[in-house]
């Protein structure tokens, strides 16, 4: 016997809704960090937006505000393992608990990446070394500290941010591309550490965008007047959907994982690229 359509309806919805979920976005200020956190909060999830810069991080919240969203500010350093237990407390003392957590703290730097045309021997050893703890560390510290708590909030999911980088070798940014792949390699870990550990209650999976624009990329992939860089050539003539992605293209997949309808997803990375990964270049 069919179910009736409004019965179908409502099932679908149930899939990807985040009501009454408590969700945290490390690097929430950022371009990616701020559409994924108004995204959580469309989808019904109490959103914390975590980030260095205060008053952007209270922009944001605004903004979701503005929409009909729940959401606070929570200042926080992901290096800084003390900062985010206090955040961690203040985030269960506001919404009793946390059931969501998305990575989205990270970032490559100018002084790690090397200069067009120049020697890589002369890469920045001390550069390669903040990359990868902004991005690794920042990734694994989170997870710590909010993990516990999304287990003893009855469970939930992990989110990490990867990138196109960690697959695919990307002249000039290695040490960028070395950490996301270890952000990778460190999804697939806590999946099983802590599957085995706590079963179905935690889940931990990766998005990898491609190329988008940000405050960090900018002036590698479009010039002073908007046109592209050789490099923004060169990576739209490899992708398929032939433009870079804007913000709101991680929010269907980041929404479907944090919810049930990805109960039983864990330890994956999805690609959101425009088909990069995807294209040989033949």
């Amino acid at each position: 016997m069919n179910r009736p359509a409004a019965k179908n309806d409502e099932y679908l919805r149930s899939l990807y809704s985040l009501d009454g979920q408590s969700a945290v976005v490390t690097g929430g200020t950022g371009v990616l960090g701020r559409a994924i956190a108004m995204a959580l909060a469309m989808a019904g999830a109490k959103v914390s937006v975590l980030g260095r810069r205060r008053g952007v991080a209270e922009e944001v919240v605004a903004q979701i505000l503005n929409r009909g969203g729940e959401a606070m500010a929570v200042p926080a350093d992901v290096l800084e393992r003390e900062s985010l237990v206090a955040a961690r407390e203040r985030v269960v003392q506001k919404w009793g608990g946390v059931n969501v957590l998305v990575n989205a703290a990270g970032g490559n730097t100018k002084a790690a990446t090397v200069d067009a045309g120049a020697d890589p021997f002369a890469m920045s050893e001390t550069a390669f070394r903040e990359v990868v703890d902004l991005n690794l560390t920042g990734t694994l510290l989170p997870s710590l500290v909010f993990g516990e708590a999304i287990v003893s909030s009855g469970g939930g999911a992990i989110v990490n941010v990867s990138s196109m980088s960690a697959s695919r070798a990307l002249t000039r940014v290695a040490g960028y591309g070395a950490a996301k792949a270890a952000v990778e390699n460190l999804t697939r870990s806590l999946a099983v550490e802590l599957g085995q550990r706590h079963g179905e209650s935690i889940r931990v999976n990766a998005i990898a965008p491609g190329f988008f624009i940000g405050e960090q990329n900018r002036t590698l992939l479009l010039q002073e007047d908007g046109t592209l860089t050789k490099r923004g050539e060169a990576i739209i003539d490899h992708t398929p959907a032939q433009r870079f992605g804007g913000p709101d293209d991680l929010a269907g997949a980041v929404v479907w994982l944090c919810g049930p309808g990805a109960r039983f997803v864990n330890g994956v990375v999805i690609a959101i690229d425009g088909g990069f990964s995807a294209f040989s270049g033949i």
